[in-house]
């Protein structure tokens, strides 16, 4: 599995974990609910930009969602 997969399955973990639905998350993070579907299939590479911005918007560190994440 690569970076981005492995990325992926932790950000909808902590999604589903809050019971959050994807347009819960977009809102939450000023994204558009199709890219967020796209980060979690993995199917786009995002930027640190992006990534803080997830991280707030998931109320942890941007490093809590790259922790076991080897690149």
């Amino acid at each position: 599995m690569d970076v981005y997969a492995k990325l992926a399955t932790k950000i909808r973990k902590l999604r589903h974990k809050k019971g959050w639905s994807q347009e819960e998350l977009a809102d939450r993070t000023n994204l558009h609910r199709t890219y967020i579907s796209h980060i979690e299939c993995g199917k786009r590479k995002i930027s640190v930009h992006t990534l803080c911005q997830l991280a707030k918007g998931l109320s942890v560190t941007p490093s809590d969602l790259l922790d076991g994440v080897n690149l």
